[in-house]
């Protein structure tokens, strides 16, 4: 695995190797590799054909269901006729209540199947939620991750910016100014001049470290170089930094992880709510259901055995959902680095050797920026150097340029305290360990919740078509009110039964 020898503190789990080791069959049914390309029909085509095994697990349950509706619905009437010729002739020795021990034992054993099939689908039930909430904290990790990242992208904007807009405060104003008092010393000049060029090389080494910048960031940059001082940086924290949506397109170009931040925390709400509605719904009918073998209340199976057909759908849907996730998700665990670096939405407006370099993060490989950051460390350096000397020189004879002079100063201490900051930010640790964080949490937790969930999608379906499969025979096996009606009747209409009955016990005790 590629993943493997790129990220040495990131290795795909055993569940992700083996997703991505299924066959891959497209509607042709013809076998494709399990390279990661969404936006590839021919690897959508493979998702839906994984997708399409729930729905044929769905045709199967619910033929089964069909033939034990159609075993209730024909042979219920021969069995009627049997019990009633059977109760005939055993009514002496029945309870009273009509049943027979044949028929008995059949009302007992349909009303275990349904009990199991609740039981298994409580199990279910709470598998899932374990699930839930384990998909929910790995997309938790995945958007704290890209905050991080996006807080220090921002930061490093707001540095290069911030940088450049104080040089160039320096040449348009105080520089300037000294130019016109050293226009007789042509030593002081030259180092005025000079000071001038490196500001200016630096401005342009700067402005040439390529991130991922939006055209708002961009915008702000600008706005910010033509203003008259310089503000402390302070950039805002990640949990509340401000992301620019696009106003077009669903994805901003370039990639902005504050952006897809939000747009997971979004998608994520909705999931986990939809999740959670499902499991309750679930329960609901399973606690009901055996409400209603425990009451034997007829309309409530019924109730139940409606909402039981609409959970069986939801849980062959969810299942096929969850499959599809599950394989792409294995897909893009599996070999991260090629997807990021291939991909038009991650590399557009950075380089690859950028990208590489803060996906790798290996010692043996040189930061892209380290000539640019050495180049302009010298130009400060030089300038500082000027600087010093037209302190110790200059202001004997020109006193006038001490008021610029200390103001070049102070913008120079300013942008080699941003430098510095800025320095560390690109090092390739922090954004690397977001990174890795983000994959963590997505192909660990989010995999293993993912897991949990089609566990629980095809437990629950299982027990649905057990419950549908049973439910019937158990509320036509129930009393109805005519007939509870009658027997309490003629037990009410004959009040000489227990004399009788006792009498007739008296008579089979020979001793007595």
């Amino acid at each position: 695995m590629n993943a493997m020898t790129t990220v040495p503190s990131y290795t795909p789990s055993l569940w992700v190797r083996l997703c991505h080791a299924l066959p891959r069959l497209d509607l042709t049914m013809e076998m494709k590799d399990n390279v990661f390309v969404p936006d590839s029909w021919e690897y959508q085509q493979t998702l839906l054909v994984l997708s399409s095994l729930s729905a044929i697990a769905l045709v199967i349950s619910l033929l089964v269901v069909l033939s034990f509706l159609i075993h209730y619905c024909c042979c219920h009437r021969g069995d009627r006729s049997e019990g009633s010729e059977e109760e005939e002739e055993d009514e002496d020795a029945s309870t009273g209540h009509g049943y027979s021990g044949k028929k008995g034992r059949g009302i007992c054993c349909v009303t275990w199947v349904a009990v199991a099939s609740v039981t298994l689908c409580c199990v279910a039930i709470g598998i899932g939620f374990y699930g839930n909430s384990e998909a929910n904290d790995g997309m938790y990790q995945l958007t704290s991750s890209l905050l991080t990242a996006n807080y220090t992208l921002a930061s490093i904007d707001l540095l290069i910016s911030d940088t450049v807009s104080g040089l160039q405060l320096s040449v348009s104003g105080p520089l300037t100014s000294m130019e016109e008092l050293f226009t007789g010393s042509k030593p002081f000049l030259a180092s005025t001049r000079n000071c001038r060029r490196l500001s200016e090389n630096v401005i342009n080494l700067l402005s040439s470290i390529s991130m991922v910048r939006s055209s708002a960031d961009a915008g702000l940059a600008n706005d910010s170089v033509g203003g008259a001082s310089i503000t402390p940086l302070t950039p805002v924290p990640p949990s509340v930094a401000p992301t620019v949506v696009p106003a077009g397109g669903l994805m901003p170009s370039p990639f902005s992880p504050g952006w897809a931040a939000n747009t997971l925390m979004v998608n994520e709400d909705y999931r986990w709510l939809s999740y959670v509605l499902l499991l309750l719904l679930d329960l609901i009918v399973c606690l009901f259901i055996l409400l209603g073998l425990a009451k034997q209340a007829r309309w409530l199976l019924i109730l139940m055995t409606v909402l039981a057909w609409l959970a069986l759908f939801l849980s062959w849907g969810s299942l096929g959902l969850e499959t599809a996730t599950v394989v792409a998700l294995s897909d893009f665990c599996s070999d991260t680095n090629t997807f990021v670096v291939n991909s038009t939405h991650f590399n557009t407006g950075t380089s690859s050797d950028v990208l590489d370099y803060y996906l790798t993060c290996s010692r043996r490989m040189n930061s892209p920026f380290q000539q640019l950051l050495t180049q302009s460390q010298r130009a400060l350096s030089n300038i500082h150097t000027h600087l010093s000397s037209l302190d110790r020189n200059a202001l004997t004879q020109f006193p006038k340029a001490e008021k610029s002079l200390r103001e070049v100063q102070q913008i120079l201490n300013s942008t080699e305290g941003n430098f510095h900051q800025l320095v560390a930010l690109l090092n390739c640790r922090g954004l690397n360990k977001d990174y890795i964080d983000s994959l963590k949490g997505l192909c660990y937790d989010g995999m293993e919740g993912l897991l949990y969930l089609s566990l629980y999608s095809f437990l629950s379906a299982l027990a649905f078509t057990a419950i549908l499969c049973s439910l019937p025979g158990a509320w036509r096996s129930f009393p109805s009110e005519s007939e509870e009606y009658e027997d309490s009747d003629s037990e009410s209409e004959d009040p000489f039964t227990s004399h009788q009955d006792s009498k007739r016990f008296l008579q089979w005790q020979p001793w007595l």
